[in-house]
């Protein structure tokens, strides 16, 4: 093992080396991806739109190429779908992304290149082995095999020549041979699209192995845990995986699951890394074990822009590039790659917890946040506050979201927070408390409409049944990998709906 990790080491020096580089001279290395981005887009139908030959600074870039949501390059990735080459980007397009990272209807199908998935999507999930082993020099993971639960979407056939299905599933596709010896399931289970056979499957086919380290998002990880202890009889993963070592998460918060794995895997040698990977990129590791903040990777092939919340909803928002933002302020991602999306707005917003080196904690969805009286709650204020009330209180929560309660004839405005608890709390009305109090601490607009009770009124706290979230989510077909609940949302549709399901439940 000694002999592997000397090698490992070796091997990641150079890497490390540039990592370092891109921390020291962000805006040079930003600057040179975007220049060539634009350089080899020149000849595409969208090059030409926007004259990218002539483009020689971030400067004329911004002036002259709009910022986009899906919906803006959607006639494009339409003409790709269709087969049609050289539209956003001059290599070849065979997979689409199927975006399942919320719950709506709508899916997404992000183009997905050769250079994406090599110099974005791989080099990410190389990273973060390069800064684990940084870390940890003495790890282990490498004696056994790596579990990556991913999405529930097998590979499906656009035309003879295309092909789309969840990232993950991808990814698996794509792989190199040499990946099957070092991860478990086979790649038959893993892209598996029924999820409660996926679950049987998994667990069959990995008990007897010898995992060190898992991956994927942490509510769905929890309930393939749980699954297997209930099948195994055992009262702790590591009795299971005794040596397992390492939970790369991302997709949600880690923090409201944070205590349930400690339980599930008590161990002080168990290290949780964040990653922030998604359809359209591949964009932050957490290089550090102390710090909950991630490294933004400069040097995938994706140049970053960063739009202020206050400037999102103007007709020309003005976007940052890495050298002029601020510590602190919530921003809109923007971002252009290797894959094609050029000035995409990816939904995503962010904080820079530090510059130089340039770290990052995702706060929240730009469509995902509670704003009806002018609180501005994003997801970043429910999550320290939800977390305050649990330390508070001893609960653990399973899942959540939020909603406004609107005003009428006979009352104020106010939330009401749908919770479904891994263990409630003693008192419900204390643990509404401490929430409210929390919040009020962290968020001064929702402070000042809480004044006096002048505006809003005090949360109100539904507790739902045990497996609401779980039966919702089957019931929509968004079952495991990438699915996600929606935390906040600035109406009642996602709430209402649970709450019918919730009664009948």
């Amino acid at each position: 093992m000694q002999f592997i990790n000397s090698l490992v080491t070796w091997l990641n020096f150079k890497r490390l080396y540039q990592i370092d580089l891109f921390k020291k001279f962000p805006f040079d290395v930003q600057r040179e991806t975007l220049i060539k981005l634009v350089d080899k887009a020149k000849n595409t139908v969208y090059g030409k739109q926007y004259d990218f030959s002539s483009i020689k600074s971030i400067e004329e870039f911004q002036q002259r190429v709009p910022i986009k949501d899906y919906n803006g390059l959607k006639p494009y990735i339409e003409r790709l779908l269709k087969g049609e080459q050289n539209i956003l980007w001059p290599s070849e397009i065979r997979w689409f992304a199927k975006s399942s990272g919320t719950t709506n209807d709508k899916s997404k199908f992000i183009p997905v290149s050769r250079e994406a998935l090599e110099d974005c999507h791989f080099r990410g999930g190389k990273d973060i082995l390069a800064v684990y082993t940084a870390n940890y020099p003495e790890t282990g993971i490498f004696s056994g095999k790596a579990l990556t639960l991913g999405g529930s979407h097998q590979i499906n056939k656009i035309n003879n020549q295309s092909f789309y299905g969840d990232l993950s599933a991808i990814l698996i596709e794509n792989l190199p041979f040499w990946a099957n010896f070092i991860k478990t399931p086979s790649q038959e289970i893993a892209l598996l699209s029924e999820w409660e056979e996926k679950l049987d499957k998994i667990t069959q086919a990995t008990i007897k192995e010898n995992v060190t380290n898992i991956a994927g998002v942490p509510s769905w990880m929890l309930v393939l845990i749980k699954y297997i202890l209930e099948k195994t009889g055992k009262n702790n993963l590591l009795e299971v995986w005794p040596n397992l070592e390492l939970f790369n998460h991302g997709g949600v918060s880690f923090e409201p699951y944070k205590e349930q794995f400690r339980k599930l895997i008590p161990s002080e040698k168990m290290n949780y890394m964040e990653t922030y990977n998604a359809s359209e990129g591949f964009f932050a590791v957490q290089d550090y074990p102390t710090r909950n903040d991630m490294l933004l990777m400069l040097d995938y092939g994706i140049f970053y822009e960063f739009i202020p919340m206050d400037e999102l909803d103007k007709e020309h928002p003005k976007a940052l590039h890495i050298g002029d933002v601020e510590q602190g302020k919530n921003y809109a991602l923007v971002i252009s790659t290797n894959g094609g999306l050029w000035r995409y707005l990816i939904g995503d917003t962010i904080v820079f917890t530090s510059l130089y080196p340039h770290k990052i904690k995702i706060s929240g969805r730009t469509k995902h946040f509670m704003n009806a009286f002018g609180e501005e709650i994003i997801i970043d204020n429910a999550e320290k506050a939800l977390k305050e009330a649990c330390e508070k209180t001893g609960a653990l929560i399973r899942e959540y979201t939020a909603a406004p309660i609107f005003m009428n004839d006979d009352q104020k405005g106010g939330h009401q927070w749908l919770i479904e608890f891994e263990k409630e709390p003693h008192n419900p009305d204390q643990f509404n408390e401490f929430l409210d109090s929390a919040l009020q601490k962290i968020n001064s607009d929702y402070e000042a409409k809480r004044y006096k009770d002048i505006t809003l009124d005090k949360p109100v706290l539904t507790i739902a049944k045990k497996g609401l979230f779980y039966s919702w989510l089957k019931n929509k077909g968004k079952l495991g990998g990438q699915n996600k609940v929606p935390r906040l949302a600035n109406n009642r549709k996602y709430i209402d709906e649970l709450i019918i399901l919730n009664n009948q439940l």
